[in-house]
This record gives structure tokens, C-alpha cells and sequence, in this order.
């Protein structure tokens, strides 16, 4: 991984091998980042997404391997309990055109992603939600 950082952007460089959260809590660990929007594009080759059934409060997760092009990868950096937290959306396509998508539990780069995180001056903390079973923004 490599990245440079503009003013309130930070552009990131993922390579082979390495694994996506990973490597965004990396980045946030060491720009100090407390808030962020985070988008993303590339290639992945072993992922997993979960789907949250509200009614149960649990996460179904779906394991996928093979060729995938990240269609989207969207969503946040910030806090609960002041340390580091990431809500991250993964949806990716086959080689037919097939789209899965959902909450990203983890996912290795197979080429290259190619990320922005966005600062946003600012801090929002977490807190868990008992009616939802989510960790939900919480402004103080």
C-alpha cells in the first residue's frame, strides 16, 4: 500500500494481496483521521459481505472467490468509544455481470483498489443501539 495525502483527501494505492480494512485502518491509524467519507474502485479476489436481518439483529455474511471488479466500495470512518471505527459497503461484479453486494466484512485486492478518503473536519462517535442491534452515528 501507498498513499498520498491533499489537504482533506487522502488517495490510496492497495496492492496484491493486501486487505482492504485492513489497510484503510491502517491509513486512518496513522493520518490520525477521526472522520471520513471513503470511496473506492478496483479488482478483488476473496471477499465476504453480510446482509443484516434487523428482526433477528444478526449479520448473514456470503463468501465469494473468484474475478470481481469493485463496482462501488462506499462509506465512513470515524469513532465509538473515541478508537477507530469503519462502516464500509462493498458491492462487486463477475466476468457475466453479476453484482453482489453488502455490508464489507473483508476483502484481498487481486490487482489493484484505488481509494479516496475524504476528511471531514470534525468528530462523530458511535454507540450501540439497542432497538436496531447497529452501532449507530451518536451526536454529542
Amino acid at each position: 500500500m501507498d498513499y498520498k495525502r491533499f489537504d482533506d483527501t487522502i488517495l490510496v494505492r492497495m496492492d496484491r494481496g493486501e486487505e482492504i480494512l485492513e489497510q484503510v485502518k491502517a491509513v486512518a491509524l496513522k493520518e490520525q483521521v477521526t472522520l471520513a467519507s471513503v470511496q473506492a474502485l478496483g479488482a478483488i479476489n476473496d471477499f465476504t459481505v453480510g446482509v443484516y436481518n434487523v428482526a433477528e439483529k444478526k449479520y448473514y455474511a456470503n463468501d465469494f472467490k473468484g474475478s470481481f471488479e469493485i463496482v462501488s466500495l462506499t462509506g465512513t470512518i470515524d469513532t465509538m468509544n473515541d478508537g477507530f471505527y469503519c462502516h464500509l459497503h462493498l458491492s462487486a461484479g463477475n466476468e457475466r455481470g453479476q453484482v453482489f453486494g453488502g455490508h464489507l466484512n473483508r476483502a484481498v485486492v487481486s490487482a489493484t483498489c484505488e481509494m479516496v478518503i475524504r476528511l471531514i473536519d470534525g468528530k462523530i462517535d458511535r454507540k450501540y443501539d439497542d432497538e436496531t442491534g447497529l452501532n449507530l452515528f451518536y451526536f454529542a
